[in-house]
Parts: C-alpha cells; sequence; structure tokens
C-alpha cells in the first residue's frame, strides 16, 4: 500500500534531497596563505606531463581559515583554450561548503599573459562569488616554467 507522500513522489517526479556534512579533519600543511602556496598545491594535484599537452582548468575548494577542502579538474579543453561552465564551479563549491576558492588553468603556450577569454571569465567568476557569498581568492595560469596570479598582478 503506497503512503500519501510515496503517492506524491510518484505524481510529482521528484525525489527527496539529503546532504550531509562532515568537516574534513584538516593538516596544518594544507594552508594556502599565498599565491605561491596555491601553486604548490595545484602542482602537486596536476599530472605534469600533460601541461603542455592541452588546457586544463582546476578548482581548489577552501575554508574560511584557507585549508583545503579539495581540488579537482573541471575542465579539459585542446591546444588553443578550454570551456569552463561558471554552474558547475559554484555548484561544486556549494556541495563542499567551500567559502573560497581559488581557480587555476594552463597554457600550453607557455605563455603567462592572460587571453581576453581569461580576464572575462574571471570577470564573470567574480560577479557569482559575490552573489553567492563564496570568495575568489585568485585565478592562477600555469606554465611549464612558472606561473602568473591574477591577484598579485591587480588584474582582480
Amino acid at each position: 500500500m503506497k503512503t500519501q507522500k510515496s503517492t506524491a513522489i510518484a505524481i510529482a517526479g521528484c525525489h527527496e534531497v539529503e546532504i550531509h556534512y562532515k568537516r574534513p579533519i584538516f593538516n596544518s600543511d594544507n594552508k594556502v596563505a599565498s599565491s605561491e602556496d596555491s601553486e604548490r598545491f595545484f602542482r602537486s594535484f596536476i599530472d605534469e606531463k600533460r601541461i603542455d599537452y592541452k588546457e586544463f582548468f582546476w578548482i581548489m575548494l577552501l575554508t574560511n581559515a584557507n585549508q583545503i577542502i579539495g581540488i579537482s579538474e573541471i575542465s579539459v579543453g585542446n591546444t588553443t583554450g578550454v570551456s569552463v561552465n561558471v554552474k558547475e564551479i559554484y555548484q561544486l563549491a556549494l556541495l563542499k561548503n567551500a567559502s573560497a576558492i581559488i581557480v587555476a588553468h594552463n597554457h600550453p603556450s607557455g605563455k603567462l599573459s592572460p587571453s581576453e577569454s581569461d580576464k572575462k571569465l574571471t570577470k564573470k567568476l567574480t560577479g557569482a562569488s559575490q552573489l553567492l557569498d563564496i570568495t575568489l581568492l585568485d585565478h592562477l595560469i600555469l606554465t611549464s616554467e612558472g606561473f602568473v596570479s591574477f591577484s598579485d598582478s591587480n588584474w582582480m
């Protein structure tokens, strides 16, 4: 015999959503205090063998105290660009209860200067961050030889 609740779910075609969150136990070594820290943590996560092959886009999720919750690869592109879905970035940040994020992508060309699309994306991410009350701390561009920080360069 169906209950009223199961009948309502069957009619509406909806299911209940239940979220559980248990804060991870943090390692004091996983705290970001500078763009150099961000670069180091991203490089420990990414496959350096692929950095000159095609563009990738990553996100670092942080607590309010800048402890790393996690790092995730958001998108894989081609040799000249990567398509980024802003909704996916903030969906992950919200699901992980992140207070702040740092994003990064690579330039297989080896050039550390941001493209116009890099600047537009950063502006779009900044707007979404303000709306969702999730701080966008930085956007890094990585190459085999080095990195550049949007925050350190006053581009955001």
